[in-house]
């Protein structure tokens, strides 16, 4: 069985490997745009064009299920691709952990790029599960770039400055960005001790194997890992290989949990990020 991930650059390692960890035997068929990336500053027009593109690719492909693990591009462009692409195929969504972590009635920020930090649909996600929950708005400009571009000291100061922006008084921290679990050791080393990190992979990837019912964690496998790059058959870029998760992607290996963000967590990662 085939399951396609669309997104521009790296936001879909971590579902990825969340599917490699818990059905190894799944064949992955990643599909990232880095000619158009990156694809939150772009069009809405641009964005769905681009992910019908390469759903339409993966459905070539024989792709059983379609995941989108972005926020913007789910947003953007997850009905039209439900309305080209099901019943026959399930296509699945991503959405920032809001509603868990504000569940805990606790303070929380949500950590998201800068367009969907200003979008409607971050505000409606808010109101919708975090009422009454004081809730810190942090834009962190240029964060997910540099986690593309495997670019550490980018990425550090990019952390420092959200850090620095977030009221000391939030006991959690959504990441509201698919890259962002990627340098989530790093996010934790910023934040006050005892700061839980909230994050939406692993249930995407559960939601995933209960669209196509695999409902237990199998353990057989393993199944291929192909990579598309706008279009083209390739290879993950080099700079994934600064993750654990992308390492055991890029080898076919099955991803190992310490290389992953559980969906919440108080520890450290006791693997490097970047």
């Amino acid at each position: 069985m085939t399951v396609a991930l669309i997104d521009s650059g790296f936001g879909l390692l971590s579902t990825a490997g969340w599917l490699r960890h818990l059905a190894p035997e799944l064949d992955l068929l990643l599909l990232l745009d880095p000619e158009g990336a990156p694809w939150g500053p772009k069009s809405a027009s641009f964005v769905t064009d681009r992910l019908l593109t390469a759903a339409h690719l993966a459905a070539e492909r024989g792709a059983e299920a379609i995941v989108v693990p972005c926020n913007t591009a789910t947003v953007t462009a997850i009905d039209a691709l439900r309305a080209t692409f099901e019943p026959r195929i399930p296509v699945i969504g991503t959405v920032p952990a809001v509603k868990p972590a504000a569940a805990t009635g606790q303070s929380l920020a949500v950590w998201a790029t800068v367009r969907t930090t200003a979008s409607a649909y971050q505000e409606r996600l808010i109101a919708d599960f975090a009422s009454g929950v004081p809730v810190a708005r942090v834009a962190c400009p240029g964060l997910a770039e540099a986690i593309d571009h495997g670019d550490t000291a980018a990425a550090a100061e990019a952390i420092a400055d959200a850090a620095e922006r977030t009221p000391r008084n939030c006991d959690a921290v959504v990441l509201g960005c698919t890259h962002y679990p990627l340098v989530a050791q790093q996010i934790l080393q910023s934040l006050p001790a005892g700061t839980t990190l909230y994050d939406s992979a692993e249930a995407v990837a559960r939601q995933v194997l209960r669209r196509t019912d695999r409902t237990g964690e199998a353990g057989g496998g393993p199944g291929s890992v192909d990579v598309v790059l706008s279009g083209r058959p390739g290879l993950l870029p080099m700079a994934a290989h600064a993750y654990p998760v992308g390492r055991a992607l890029a080898t076919a290996a099955r991803v190992p949990r310490e290389a992953l963000l559980s969906a919440t967590t108080r520890a450290l990662a006791t693997a490097p990020a970047i």
